[in-house]
C-alpha cells in the first residue's frame, strides 16, 4: 500500500498535535485547572481587545470570552511570571478570570486572531507611574502633617483600583518628603510606614488583599518576577511628575511570614538640588571643601554608614565642580539620581562591569573628574589611587565610622602606605541629625555639667575655628502645626581630615587611631561629635540628636595626648 508524501506529513502533524493536546491535559491536571482545546473554541473578539497581543504572548495566553466582569483565559501554564502580570492587568481593569490550560499550538491559532483586532484601552505595563499635579495638589491640601496623612491613608477604600491606592500613597509620601515607604504584612493586615527625617512613622493598616495587590503592582512596575515570592528581589521604577522632576523609586521585596515585605526608597531630585552651603558645613569646613573640589587632581573620600547622606554630599560636590570644560564620568551601584551634563554608568557584575573594570574603562575616555560609587576591594582602591596620582580628580565613598578610620581601611585593602598622602586631598566623615523647627524651638537652660563641658570645648577648639564660633544657648524641641515633632528636616554633622605629606611618616611608622587623631587635631580637625555640639549650641539641633548619631558626648575627647 502506497502513501503520498503530503499524506505522510499531514498524518505526522496530526500525531504531534494529538500528543501536544494530551500533554496539555496532563499539565492541566498537575495545575488542578480545566483543560481546553482552543481549536474547538470560538474566540470572542471583545475578549481579545482587553489586552495587547504583546502582553498575551508574554503570558502565553489568549482571552477567548468576556462578559461584564469576567473573562475566560486559555493559558499554557498558570505558573509563569508573564501570566501573573496578565492577572494583575486584569485586576486593574476590575475583571475576574476563569483559567483553562491549552496547548501552545492552540494558543498560536488564537494569537493569529489579533490581526483583525485594535486594542483601544492599552494596559499600562511600563516601568513608570504618573503623579498628576491635581493628585499632588490634593495631597498638599489633605496632608499638611503626619497626623493628617494618617487620616488620609485611613480613607483608602479596598474597592479602589490598585493604581489609585498606590498614587494616593506616593503622593502623600512625596508631599511629606518621605525617604522610604514600607509595606509590612502581618497576621491580619499590613502596616504602612513612612520614614521621614530618619524617623519611622506608622501611617495606618491596610487589608492583606490590598497589600498583595500593591506588592504585585510594584513588582510589575519594577519589572520583577511576579510568580517568585519566596526569594528577595530588587528593582526600580520612575514616578513621573508634571513639575519638579521625576522621582526614582528603588524597590526591595523580601519574603516574610505573612507575605512579601516591600520597601520603596524614594529618590527625589529636589533633595540633591543643593549648593555647597546647603549641606550644613561650618564656614571654615566649607572653605576647605570648596578649595579641595577645585583641585585638578587628587581624591576626596566621604565616609559613613548607609543613610548618612554620603550620596547627597558627593552629588553636591560634583555639581559645584561641573562646567562645560569638564568631563565627568561616574561608576555607580545603582545610579540614584540623574545629573544633567554628567556621564553616569551603572555597575553590572553579571556583565563583568564592576567598580574596578568600570574605573579602568572610564580612564580610557580621559575624564577630568571621576566618581566611584564605593571602594570595596583592593583592585578598585589601587586603581582609584593611581587615577588620583595621574591627573584626575576622584570622588568616592568608604564604609568607616570616622574620617581617620579611612586610612587603616585603605591599608587593609592593600593600598601602599606611601601612596595615601600624595593621592588623597580630603576625607569627610558625616552623619545626619534632625534640625530644630525654628518656629517653635525654645531656649533650654544648660546644666552645670554642660556649661563646664562647653567651656572646655571652646577652649580646645583649633585656631581656625574658635574665632568664628559664637557662644550661644541650647534649644529644645516643642512641636507646632508646622513641624509636629519639634524638628523639620535634617542637617549634616561632619569631620574634615586634611592630608599633607607629613602624614606619610605616621603611616609608614605604623598607623593607629590615637596617633592619627593627635596629628589631625594639631592640624585643626574638629571631630564629628564636636561639630554636632557646636550645631546644638547654635540652635540648629539638640544634644540628644548628636548623641544618637555619635554616642555619649565626651566633652574632653578633643584633647591632644
Amino acid at each position: 500500500m502506497k502513501f503520498s508524501q503530503p499524506f505522510i506529513e499531514d498524518r505526522l502533524k496530526s500525531i504531534r498535535r494529538e500528543a501536544e493536546e494530551r500533554e496539555a491535559e496532563r499539565r492541566a491536571k498537575r495545575e488542578k485547572l480545566p483543560y481546553l482545546d482552543l481549536r474547538k473554541q470560538s474566540i470572542d473578539r471583545s475578549a481579545l481587545e482587553v489586552v495587547e497581543e504583546v502582553l498575551a504572548r508574554e503570558a502565553r495566553a489568549v482571552l477567548f470570552k468576556k462578559d461584564k466582569k469576567r473573562v475566560g483565559i486559555a493559558a499554557f501554564t498558570s505558573k509563569s511570571s508573564g501570566f501573573a502580570k496578565l492577572l494583575l492587568v486584569l485586576e486593574e481593569k476590575r475583571l475576574g478570570a476563569e483559567t483553562f490550560i491549552s496547548s501552545l499550538s492552540g494558543l498560536e491559532e488564537g494569537w493569529r486572531e489579533y490581526s483583525s483586532v485594535i486594542v483601544e484601552d492599552r494596559a499600562e505595563v511600563v516601568s513608570e507611574i504618573k503623579l498628576t499635579e491635581s493628585a499632588l495638589q490634593q495631597a498638599r491640601i489633605n496632608v499638611g502633617s503626619v497626623v493628617a496623612a494618617v487620616d488620609d491613608v485611613a480613607g483608602v477604600n479596598p474597592d479602589m483600583s490598585t493604581t489609585d491606592i498606590l498614587v494616593k500613597i506616593l503622593a502623600d509620601a512625596v508631599v511629606l518628603r518621605t525617604s522610604d515607604v514600607h509595606l509590612e504584612p502581618g497576621r491580619g493586615s499590613s502596616t504602612l510606614r513612612f520614614r521621614i527625617d530618619g524617623v519611622m512613622h506608622k501611617m495606618g493598616q491596610l487589608p492583606l488583599d490590598v497589600h498583595r495587590r500593591l506588592a504585585g503592582r510594584l513588582k510589575l512596575l519594577a519589572n520583577l518576577k511576579l510568580n517568585i515570592q519566596d526569594e528577595p528581589q530588587d528593582g526600580r521604577f520612575t514616578i513621573r511628575r508634571q513639575r519638579g522632576g521625576d522621582v526614582e523609586a528603588r524597590i526591595s521585596c523580601v519574603p516574610a511570614e505573612y507575605g512579601e515585605s516591600a520597601v520603596m526608597r524614594l529618590l527625589d531630585p529636589q533633595i540633591i538640588n543643593m549648593r555647597l552651603s546647603d549641606l550644613g558645613l561650618r564656614g571654615d569646613d566649607e572653605e576647605i571643601v570648596a578649595e579641595a573640589i577645585k583641585q585638578p587632581n587628587g581624591m576626596i573620600l566621604v565616609t559613613g554608614p548607609t543613610g548618612s547622606g554620603k550620596t547627597t554630599s558627593l552629588y553636591t560636590f560634583l555639581r559645584a565642580n561641573q562646567s562645560a570644560e569638564t568631563k565627568t564620568i561616574t561608576i555607580e551601584d545603582p545610579i540614584e539620581y540623574h545629573l544633567d551634563g554628567i556621564e553616569q554608568t551603572q555597575v553590572s557584575p553579571k556583565d563583568g562591569y564592576t567598580f574596578a573594570s568600570g574605573l579602568k574603562s572610564a580612564l580610557r575616555q580621559d575624564p577630568d573628574v571621576i566618581l566611584v560609587g564605593e571602594i570595596r576591594d583592593k583592585e578598585t582602591a589601587t586603581t582609584a589611587i593611581d587615577a588620583a596620582l595621574t591627573g584626575h580628580l576622584v570622588f568616592s565613598t568608604l564604609h568607616t565610622n570616622s574620617a581617620l578610620g579611612a586610612i587603616p581601611r585603605l591599608l587593609d585593602l592593600g593600598v601602599k602606605a606611601g601612596s595615601i598622602a600624595p593621592a588623597i586631598n580630603l576625607i569627610v566623615a558625616q552623619r545626619l541629625v534632625r534640625r530644630l523647627c525654628e518656629k517653635c524651638r525654645r531656649p533650654m537652660p544648660p546644666t552645670r555639667a554642660i556649661t563646664e563641658g562647653t567651656t572646655a570645648l571652646y577652649a580646645e577648639l583649633p585656631p581656625r575655628v574658635a574665632p568664628r564660633v559664637k557662644k550661644q544657648s541650647l534649644f529644645e524641641e516643642v512641636g507646632c502645626s508646622e513641624c509636629e515633632s519639634g524638628f523639620k528636616g535634617r542637617v549634616g554633622i561632619f569631620e574634615i581630615f586634611v592630608l599633607d605629606e607629613s602624614i606619610s611618616e605616621i603611616v609608614n611608622r605604623g598607623v593607629s587611631e590615637t596617633k592619627l587623631r593627635n596629628y589631625a587635631r594639631k592640624n585643626g580637625m574638629v571631630s564629628m561629635q564636636e561639630d554636632g555640639v557646636l550645631k546644638a549650641l547654635a540652635g540648629i539641633t539638640t544634644l540628644e540628636e548628636v548623641e544618637k548619631a555619635t554616642g555619649s558626648i565626651k566633652w574632653f575627647s578633643g584633647a591632644v595626648e
